[in-house]
């Protein structure tokens, strides 16, 4: 669109025009933008997505990837999120084996460049989108619009929406890379043929990268028919409104190659979606109301008004970027409950201005007006699409990571309406100065909000001042302050959690938890009782009720709440990992050494279980069942020096002093501030005879542990023997 160009002439200068340098300044500023987050950890939903995703690990068949979903577990499950997404984990996998493990720098710097890439790529393609496609005689495409594009492009790079999904979008360049080649190719019954194959492929490749990816199909519909089939939307309107009979005689209505065109498209959509619905096999994740509370609400006038409000944000979010928050559930943003909340204004405001842009698209004489705002309209809606609650219940509020395609569009609106303000004004200069001032002050955001996503303490407490009033944000900072040791101050996040949620179940598990820790157990047990009677499938909440019920002699009750654990989760080690230590205190032993058995059976790793059995065997004077279990848990995890330790104090009561002996140096080099590694290897060597070696294990023992009184009674023992023995030589 020459006109356009004209009117960004003022803004964009022509020393960046050509493709090379307009690439190069796009992809640098998107990497300067993001380039603060690189040395990140790993944070919010890397920890469940890529640490504790076992499908990243070399000893996961690479089958298993297209029988789970995003996080590890099985599409059959009841509780499985629903999110296929295998490419994207095969991705992980790949980055997880040349990174050689978890280094959230590899898995950073990867997701940086692909958003660098994405952003040089959307030159050609907004390209296109403003100047429409012209080829020279030698079949070169014509580059109509280099300032429009490369601005578009630039507000598309230094977005701060995108900087959640630039941690998270390995491989989304494939749902802008099937319209990009559809658009640089001129029309022809083969040719097109063949590309609108290749869209299919690559949307169904995009669709296994992140389901969002299926919407490239519709962008590639759009583009076809505005751009290569040339269809005039006005004239068709104004011809079916007079009922012209020369309607028939549009020629793109009468184009068997468009038609078959989107025929094609339209049954690799249907196609696709019939086989990811038959690979989630039990159907959609079952969400709760505090994922999407709008969603839940009796009315259908309630619902309707929400959602709406909640497109209104999205919006917002492109326009003004600076609230930006990595949840925005959990009365984040309270439901509209009647047209009389003034945050009415706020759908009728969004509506108003689509409306608009909508008749402009329709109704303008100027063809490459109407092309640029459809494909932008087209670009903003369709992508958003699988977000708007329109045809299935999503499980969030807002996320930003789902405006990430739609920027886009919202893009390639934003650029038009410069390039009409600047025509319709004398004063360039001011219009420079907004556009280059949007570009800056979206560039700062960008570093500031990477900086935030460095850490979760960081990402966590940015969100206080976007929705304090978000259980979910008070939640996770308290978690991570628990982490941290700082006990008081987790306390008080979890408190306020449940305070503004007071059916938050998971912050009364944690609150239980470190209540339980600190020795309060009445109100620990209060806090477990209620979370387990407002979800009661909920596990860990069971078997925390069950501990703190233990620790109050309750033991009745704490074995009826494991076992309820147990029942609502069947593989659940730890639970039976503390059923063991109940029948322990009871004296039942053959139902401890059974629980702890299950334990091990259900996580072979799991050392507490291993250990308290072979101390328990040892203690009931079973020697050799003891020394079996402990040379079983060893070759199961041989580098755990609790299990040496205590496999090495059973075969020195067997008198096996040598074996026992080559433990104990073990456990000691593993560990060798444990004073009671020493002072138990002391009693050996006293045992054996090996006096002096005693003598000095003792002494290391007490300088480690003054206050052990066995110890130092052994210690007493052995130099009345060693004086004894002395005078005797003498």
């Amino acid at each position: 669109m020459a006109e356009l160009d004209a009117d960004l002439d003022h803004i964009i200068p022509s020393s960046v025009l050509p493709p090379f340098w307009a690439k190069l300044i796009v992809g640098f500023s998107s990497l300067l933008c993001f380039a603060r987050s690189y040395d990140g950890d790993f944070v919010f939903d890397d920890s469940e997505a890529i640490v504790n995703n076992k499908d990243l690990q070399a000893d996961t068949p690479l089958g298993d990837l297209w029988h789970h979903d995003f996080w590890g577990s099985r599409l059959s499950s009841n509780t499985s999120h629903k999110s296929y997404r295998p490419l994207t984990v095969l991705t992980f996998r790949i980055n997880y084996y040349l990174s050689g493990g978890f280094h959230p720098v590899g898995f950073h710097v990867v997701n940086i460049l692909l958003h660098g890439g994405i952003s040089v790529l959307l030159v050609d393609v907004f390209s296109v989108l403003f100047g429409g496609l012209q080829f020279t005689s030698k079949g070169r495409r014509v580059h109509l619009a280099p300032r429009a594009s490369l601005l578009a492009a630039l507000l598309f790079a230094v977005h701060p929406v995108h900087t959640e999904c630039v941690s998270i979008a390995p491989l989304c360049t494939l749902r802008l890379v099937a319209p990009m080649k559809r658009a640089c190719h001129r029309e022809g019954t083969r040719s097109s043929t063949s590309w609108v194959l290749l869209s299919i492929f690559l949307g169904a490749v995009a669709m296994l990268c992140k389901e969002q990816g299926i919407t490239v199909l519709g962008l590639n519909a759009v583009f076809d028919i505005l751009v290569i089939g040339k269809f005039n939307v006005r004239e068709v309107v104004q011809k079916a409104l007079r009922k012209d009979k020369s309607l028939e005689n549009i020629g793109v209505l009468r184009n068997g190659g468009l038609l078959f065109r989107m025929a094609l498209l339209t049954a690799g959509g249907v196609g696709m979606l019939y086989v990811h619905w038959r690979i989630m096999g039990t159907g959609p994740p079952a969400f709760t109301e505090v994922d999407n509370p709008a969603s839940f609400a009796d009315s259908v006038l309630v619902r309707a008004i929400n959602y709406n409000y909640y497109y209104s944000l999205n919006a917002w979010l492109l326009l003004c970027p600076w609230w930006l928050c990595f949840d925005w559930s959990m009365g984040c943003i309270p439901l509209i409950k009647s047209v009389g909340d003034w945050r009415v204004i706020a759908l009728a405001a969004l509506w108003l201005c689509l409306m608009g842009l909508i008749c402009q698209a329709l109704c303008s004489e100027d063809s490459s007006k109407r092309r640029i705002l459809t494909l932008g309209l087209g670009f903003l809606v369709i992508p958003f699409l699988p977000a708007s609650n329109l045809f299935f219940r999503v499980g969030f509020v807002v996320a930003e990571r789902v405006l990430y395609l739609p920027s886009a569009g919202y893009c390639v609106l934003l650029t038009f309406g410069f390039g009409a303000l600047s025509k319709h004004t004398k004063k360039k200069k001011p219009v420079a100065a907004i556009v280059l001032g949007i570009l800056v002050i979206n560039a700062v955001r960008c570093m500031i909000r990477s900086g935030e996503w460095r850490s979760e303490d960081q990402l966590f407490r940015s969100a206080l001042s976007v929705c304090p009033l978000n259980a979910k944000v008070h939640y996770n900072i308290g978690k991570n302050l628990a982490d941290q040791g700082n006990q008081t101050a987790a306390i008080r996040h979890y408190r306020e959690a449940v305070r503004l949620n007071p059916k938050y179940v998971h912050a009364m598990n944690n609150l239980g938890n470190i209540l339980k820790e600190r020795n309060e157990l009445q109100e620990a047990e209060e806090l477990l009782s209620l979370a387990v009677q407002i979800q009661p499938d909920f596990a860990a909440a069971w078997m925390n009720l069950g501990i703190v019920q233990n620790s109050l002699k309750r033991f009745q009750a704490a074995e009826q709440s494991y076992r309820t654990a147990i029942k609502h989760r069947k593989k659940y080690p730890d639970c039976y990992y503390n059923l063991g230590r109940l029948y322990a205190d009871l004296n039942r032993h053959v139902a401890a050494l059974s629980a702890w058995r299950n334990a091990t059976m259900l996580k072979p790793e799991h050392s507490l279980a291993w250990n308290n059995m072979i101390i328990l065997l040892d203690n009931t004077g079973n020697l050799a069942q003891a020394e079996a279990v402990g040379r079983e848990a060893l070759e199961l995890i041989p580098n755990d020096h609790s299990l040496m330790f205590s496999l090495a104090n059973v075969l020195g009561k067997s008198q096996k002093y040598k074996e026992s002996e080559v433990l104990f140096l073990k456990a000691i080099k593993a560990n060798p501030n444990a004073a009671s590694y020493h002072g138990n290897l002391a009693v050996l060597y006293h045992r054996w005879g090996h006096l002096d070696l005693a003598k000095k294990h003792y002494e290391i023992s007490l300088q480690l542990d003054p206050a052990a009184a066995g110890t130092r009674e052994n210690y007493g023992l052995l130099r009345r023997k060693l004086e004894q023995t002395h005078k005797k030589d003498v």
